[in-house]
């Protein structure tokens, strides 16, 4: 059982009326990009806690999450209000296999994304692993609006330092945005507007794919990989696709 850490927050960023950021110190221990902490609050006597990837690398000494309200959420409307100086409760150690430690040797690493589930790819890209091991890199971001293009700074920075080697593919999907795949991810690979616009193909032969976000695209987009004859990875058989379960 993880204890609880006090986090401090240091900043409070509204994206849209429904996204927000924050940041905050807490004594966190070692962590690798991908993966995610539990945050809590005390609510009417007791502890109330959900997973968030952290957005930062393990270089950067300032923690954050990404996150959007959930209608009647009992943590998320509070999270939203609270400003810097505010508390919070972190656990100490944080979870999950969305790591790039967890990816086999391949040329070309895929990152798909639906809303907040980019938050744990901003920090793989602003590690150094990532440039160091694949030829290629291709960030997938799926939104409903332009304006729900969060991070699009630090995306951009990234695009500037390593343009030969990454690729940015955002998908808006209920806004018309010229020179964007107004599609959802299943039709945009279906039509091969992604692979063209990423410049390679998805292929079990050299190919790693990671997903996060929507469960329903994760499911969907599986069931497309499969027929390319790519399969979950595991770490006593690999594969081609990762995924992440918050639990």
């Amino acid at each position: 059982m993880a204890d609880w850490l006090t986090g401090r927050i240091t900043e409070n960023r509204q994206w849209t009326p429904r996204l927000f950021s924050l940041k905050f110190h807490a004594p966190l221990g070692n962590f690798k990009a991908g993966q995610f902490v539990r945050i809590a609050l005390e609510i009417d006597g007791e502890i109330v806690a959900r997973p968030y990837s952290l957005v930062n690398s393990p270089d950067e000494s300032e923690h954050e999450i990404f996150f959007n309200i959930v209608p009647e959420g009992p943590l998320t409307t509070r999270l939203a209000s609270f400003r810097p100086g505010d508390e919070i409760m972190v656990a100490d150690r944080t979870y999950g296999f969305l790591t790039l430690d967890e990816v086999p040797a391949v040329r070309h690493l895929w990152m798909l994304a639906t809303g907040t589930g980019v938050g744990p790819f901003v920090s793989i890209l602003k590690s150094q692993d990532a440039w160091q091991r694949f030829e290629k890199v291709v960030l997938v971001y799926s939104v409903r609006t332009a304006q729900e293009l969060a991070y699009r700074h630090v995306i951009d920075d990234i695009g500037s330092r390593f343009h030969q080697q990454f690729s940015f593919v955002p998908l808006i999907t209920r806004e018309q945005q010229t020179g964007i795949i107004n599609k959802r991810v299943t039709d945009a690979i279906k039509g091969g507007e992604l692979e063209e616009q990423a410049g390679i193909r998805i292929s079990a032969d050299d190919s790693h794919v990671m997903m996060c976000g929507n469960s329903a695209m994760i499911t969907d987009v599986s069931e497309l990989l499969m027929q390319r004859n790519m399969r979950k990875h595991l770490r006593r058989e690999p594969g081609h696709i990762t995924t992440e379960k918050y639990h």
